[in-house]
């Protein structure tokens, strides 16, 4: 263990966990779960999703420990910007749920979403387009969810809309290679996400060619640290984008996008849009098309407020320390 980090036991003695309820379903989920905790530097947050094992929170933690005991991020800009985020609604709720980004010229559109269909993905995106108009940008987002002729069928079904890119739209690193040649000359991008994110290798996609750019979040890559580094060594265009964070998540994420070369599109960091409560008086939600880069502020009223239940305190405490372990491990067998 590092010796810039703290202890277990401070983790944990100045651990809070929050559920936060959602505005509208996104990932499947309808409320978000996430320990805070106060090191020297400020508040920091861990909130892998529920399902990641401990050797992945493990990289999530130390993100967690890197914001609020590490070094002092020395951020390029003082905002950025970001996008809309916009979860698989019907193409009737889209401006209601689009008006929460104030300010915003793009949007992404979660796409393959399971149960839905290609038709609900085009009326979706098509809302999309005419709420952010000609002169705006519209992404999409498959997680991961299509085939390589799924993904190609659907590219040309959306290109009436113009899209800025693909972001994650197959699974496999070999799968977004095949689809980027496939789509060599339409001028339609491929991003990954995932398939950095949540490789072992988060440098084999820029290695075999597989995307035009790569989609980073600060809490699953180690912290502003451990993605400032994954970046400089992929050498291609990041869009930052999040978790769906508390702010002081989302403060992580701005404090990488003010720092990280390579930053040319919005960023992902509007998504404090889609919580109903947030842990501050002063939420990174978007305004004038983009976020401050700044630390934020805890409100322990909303802490308390917003408490899980004693059994998801509990649950969330062990998974601390298990990644905790997770983490000593590794740092082991790298020292070996």
């Amino acid at each position: 263990m590092p010796d810039a980090t703290p202890t277990l036991d401070d983790v944990l003695a100045g651990a809070h966990v929050v559920t936060l309820p959602l505005r509208t379903r996104f990932r499947g989920l309808t409320e978000r779960e996430a320990l805070l905790v106060e090191g020297p530097r400020g508040w920091t947050e861990f909130s892998p999703f529920v399902e990641y094992g401990p050797d992945e929170a493990a990289t999530w933690l130390a993100g967690a420990l890197d914001l609020g005991w590490g070094a002092e991020p020395r951020p390029g800009l003082d905002r950025v910007e970001v996008n809309a985020t916009l979860p698989a609604v019907d193409p009737d709720d889209v401006d209601a749920t689009l008006a929460r980004y104030r300010g915003c010229r793009t949007v992404k559109v979660k796409v393959a979403e399971p149960g839905g269909s290609l038709a609900d993905d085009v009326a979706r995106v098509a809302a999309a387009r005419r709420w952010v108009g000609d002169d705006g940008a519209v992404r999409v987002d498959a997680n991961g969810a299509w085939t390589v002729d799924e993904a190609a069928q659907a590219a040309a079904a959306l290109a009436p809309y113009r899209l800025e890119y693909l972001e994650q739209p197959c699974a496999t690193v070999p799968e977004l290679a095949e689809l980027r040649d496939r789509l060599a000359g339409t001028g339609l991008l491929v991003a990954a996400d995932e398939s950095v994110r949540k490789a072992a290798d988060p440098l084999a996609v820029a290695r075999a060619g597989a995307a035009d750019l790569l989609v980073v979040k600060a809490q699953p890559l180690g912290g502003v640290t451990g993605a400032l580094a994954i970046v400089r060594a992929a050498g291609l265009p990041v869009v930052v984008s999040s978790a769906i964070d508390t702010s002081v998540g989302l403060s992580m994420g701005a404090f990488l996008a003010a720092s990280a070369p390579g930053v040319a599109h919005a960023c992902g960091l509007g998504t404090a849009a889609l919580l109903a409560a947030d842990v501050t008086r002063e939420p990174l939600v978007p305004d004038g098309g983009g976020i401050d880069v700044r630390r934020v502020d805890v409100d322990q009223d909303l802490l308390r407020e917003h408490a899980a239940p004693e059994h998801r305190r509990q649950w969330w405490r062990e998974r601390v320390r298990s990644a905790w372990d997770a983490a000593e491990q590794r740092w082991a067998a790298q020292a070996a």
